[in-house]
């Protein structure tokens, strides 16, 4: 693996951002949420993916709108707030609402924000693995670019890979947050993305092509399939009806620029924050406290011959080390040779390895 420091690369992601006409502030939350992604592992959400989304669907399509402002819509309630981010880059709206719960939980013990009108945010586990380091429970879901997953006994694409992530601050506990974060689909289409890059096939029975037969091979996938069965279509509904009642469109038609026509083509965002001290009932055993009793209950999961057995967050936490041992990100030699071709096209110097 090739080690490039975080200051360059968020310095060419931010700039590829700012050169399709974003503004700093939304061009540096993109670039540190990529660089967030690949320093804990994930390489089917990193710049190269955040890019590759843009160029497909963002600002050239006119699914995103560099510079737009977040409206906040009128409600009655103290600890929900409902935002339209017109189109607004994800990364950057999305860190705000992140901040915004924060506040509204502090004050009210949960705070949530609803987001309409949205452009992909990227990887929800980097959102709720900061809030949980921060001490808070941090969940997310959304709907996804693209209508790309066929339903349970179904044929034909009518859901997003909708995305779950939640995250909660088990490092006094543990020394790292869990982090539970996943797509509905068996594989996310970032996945497909990486294993056509680096020349591997998927899983069986996680895509089919378009014959709607099951397909190992990522150059012929058509479509996803939900992972287990009716368990993950039923969680990846729980995203389209979320963002039903905030004002999420027909998941047929978004991603698909609709040129003069009203037809709306925007994701939803879900994100909700909850003080741990607003869920204590206080009546840990053996004395223990609310952090002492998590550990104690995630021993105790992991015991009776659990021993081998890892946490969700985990695999993220090791990653993090080996980036901070490493002093940068690590990339592949496919994905580096990506990231130049970005750098060639901005003008750039090469990234080097450190």
């Amino acid at each position: 693996m090739n080690v490039i420091s975080v200051e360059s690369h968020n310095k060419l992601v931010q700039a590829a951002y700012e050169a399709r006409g974003f503004q700093a502030d939304e061009a540096r939350a993109a670039a540190e949420m990529c660089a967030a992604a690949t320093w804990h592992g994930n390489r089917t959400h990193n710049a190269l993916k955040a890019l590759h989304l843009d160029d497909l669907f963002g600002s050239v399509a006119g699914g995103c709108v560099p510079g737009a402002e977040i409206e906040v819509v009128e409600n009655r309630f103290s600890a929900a707030e409902t935002w339209n981010s017109n189109k607004k880059l994800g990364q950057a709206v999305a860190k705000q609402a992140f901040e915004r719960a924060i506040e509204l939980a502090e004050k009210h013990g949960v705070g949530i924000v609803s987001v309409d009108n949205c452009f992909h945010y990227l990887w929800g586990g980097g959102y709720v693995i900061e809030a949980a380091k921060r001490g808070y429970i941090a969940y997310t879901n959304c709907t996804s670019t693209l209508a790309e997953v066929v339903p349970f006994c179904g044929k034909t694409p009518t859901l997003g890979t909708n995305p779950h992530s939640w995250g909660f601050p088990t490092t006094d506990a543990l020394g790292y947050p869990i982090c539970i974060d996943w797509a509905t689909s068996t594989v996310a289409m970032g996945r497909v993305q990486q294993l056509k890059r680096e020349g591997k096939e998927l899983p069986q029975l996680a895509a089919v092509d378009s014959d709607g037969k099951p397909t190992i091979d990522p150059n012929e996938v058509s479509a996803l399939l939900p992972f287990g069965a009716h368990k993950g279509y039923g969680l990846s509904l729980i995203n389209e009806i979320t963002a039903a009642f905030i004002g999420g469109s027909l998941p047929t038609l978004r991603g698909h620029a609709q040129p003069g026509t009203d037809v709306k083509t925007t994701t939803a965002f879900f994100f909700q924050i909850i003080h741990p001290d607003a869920i204590s009932g206080g009546a840990f055993a053996d004395g223990k406290d609310q952090s002492g009793n998590v550990k104690a209950v995630l021993e105790n999961i992991l015991g009776e011959g659990n021993r081998n057995c890892i946490l969700p967050g985990q695999l993220e936490a090791e990653a993090a080390k080996k980036s901070e041992e490493a002093g940068g990100l690590l990339f592949s030699d496919a994905e580096l040779a990506e990231l130049n071709e970005i750098a060639a096209s901005l003008g750039f110097e090469p990234l080097s390895a450190i």
